[in-house]
């Protein structure tokens, strides 16, 4: 029997590999030739970016989809830009992190008890996934949650991302016949749901610039949603 390491290992490819969103496939064409000079003579990953971190996670980050020179350019989740930036510093310092900074898939960056994944794969035109997009990745989730089965909490960051979450476990709720009695609460920075299969799952503001800049997501804001993961994960 394979194991979540090598299991995850095949879904990746799979992800790489991905064609299904025709207008996400022509953006990343489109990036490759709008680099920023300071970009320029970098090679761009420009591919669907896979999730990475420990098989044996016990923590779900789950973002929106790779920034255009971010992981678009890195091949990492949240690599290259500021909102990466700023997650990694806040894991490194929680205990998730081996490393403070993300800078390339090739660094010594190893990841403790969480795995990093995105609502989409593939970074779309304005950060804004349409519906159908958002569908057709879904059944990369529905994988990594299959595979991962030590994940007692998921963090999604952002609506769409908390949104997505919330109907992907409905979805396999109602695929094995199960019912999905839950009313979905509105999203807020903080929001905390049980969910019927005895996971958690929190919503926080995403840790993008505008966000971060504005004073919309402070490091309070972020640190308090990971202590409360840890006394969680904790007495799970």
């Amino acid at each position: 029997m394979p194991t979540p390491a090598k299991e995850l290992s095949f879904l990746n490819e799979k992800i790489v590999a991905c064609r299904l969103c025709p207008r996400l496939v022509a953006w990343r064409e489109e990036i490759l030739k709008k680099k920023p000079k300071r970009f320029a003579a970098e090679s761009y990953w420009s591919r669907p970016v896979p999730g990475f971190g420990d098989p044996l996670a016990e923590l779900l980050i789950v973002g929106l989809a790779p920034a255009a020179h971010g992981g678009n350019r890195t091949g990492r989740m949240f690599t290259g830009d500021r909102s990466g930036d700023f997650l990694f510093e806040t894991l490194h310092r929680f205990g998730y992190s081996s490393s403070p900074k993300s800078i390339s898939r090739e660094d010594s960056l190893v990841l403790n008890k969480v795995y990093i994944t995105a609502t989409v794969r593939c970074a779309p035109p304005k950060n804004k996934p349409s519906l159908e997009e958002i569908a057709h990745c879904r059944q990369y989730l529905i994988e990594e949650l299959r595979i991962l089965k030590n994940i007692r909490v998921i963090l999604a960051l952002g609506r769409i991302a908390f949104d997505n979450v919330w109907q992907t476990v409905q979805l396999i709720f109602h695929s094995q016949g199960k019912s999905f009695a839950c009313k979905k609460p509105s999203f807020s920075h903080g929001i905390e749901q049980n969910l019927p299969d005895g996971r958690v799952l929190i919503g926080s503001f995403h840790p993008s610039q505008q966000n971060t800049f504005t004073g919309k997501l402070t490091q309070s804001m972020f640190d308090s949603v990971f202590s409360r993961i840890n006394t969680l994960i904790t007495i799970g």
